[in-house]
């Protein structure tokens, strides 16, 4: 008797579920064990560090474990099938160093530290920005006044390219200087950070590839 066509596709849709069922239980596995507890730095942060570039703090400020949408569970699973090296926490953490390592850099115009990190369309932009700020006479420098919370919003692949997209909450102090004088400002932060990497290249880095606005 032989197997219909039907039959096989049937079969192999079910094996697809599983196989994605138990990558997203691993995932959700992992979330289980780390949400919820308020920790220090932890080995995994200096694994996560050179992908997005290394560890940054303010001394006195404690991280907070990073947390994951559960919406976003199914592109981590997808990625994961891809990249069994792949740890949705380790990169968090990584994301939340290089947040506030870009922000810094930005801030003092390091371009040098920001070339690596940023897509080439980002990256012209943060150059025109500081361009013209060094047009204007201005000096910037920033300090974070807490550690600044990172959670996963979205997170997907397609083709070759994953996306994974960080909502990003800062509490920061700017310090300028102009020729209208120098200042002092407190503010919070709520930005969207999209990093992006192609899984099936050899280069472990992710880069930022944009950034929008988030409601605090």
């Amino acid at each position: 008797m032989k197997t219909s066509v039907t039959q096989v596709s049937d079969e192999t849709q079910v094996l697809q579920m599983i196989i994605f069922a138990a990558l997203a239980a691993v995932v959700l596995f992992q979330l289980y064990s780390v949400l919820g507890r308020r920790i220090g730095r932890q080995p995994e942060d200096a694994a996560a560090g050179p992908a997005l570039g290394p560890p940054v703090s303010e001394p006195g400020l404690v991280p907070e474990t990073p947390a994951l949408d559960g919406a976003a569970v199914t592109g981590l699973a997808a990625i994961k099938a891809r990249d069994s090296g792949f740890d949705p926490l380790s990169f968090l953490n990584g994301a939340r160093s290089a947040y506030q390592k870009i922000v810094q850099a930005f801030a003092a115009g390091d371009r040098e530290s920001l070339k690596d990190l940023l897509s080439a369309p980002v990256m012209a932009a943060f150059d025109r920005e500081i361009t013209a700020r060094e047009a204007a006479g201005r000096t910037e420098a920033i300090e974070f006044l807490q550690f600044p919370r990172a959670d996963l919003e979205k997170a997907m692949v397609e083709g070759e390219i994953a996306r994974l997209t960080v909502r990003f909450l800062g509490e920061l102090r700017s310090r300028t200087k102009g020729p209208e004088g120098e200042g002092v400002e407190d503010r919070r932060t709520a930005e969207l950070w999209t990093f992006e990497r192609t899984l099936d290249s050899r280069d472990p880095n992710w880069v930022l590839v944009q950034v929008g606005a988030a409601e605090a």
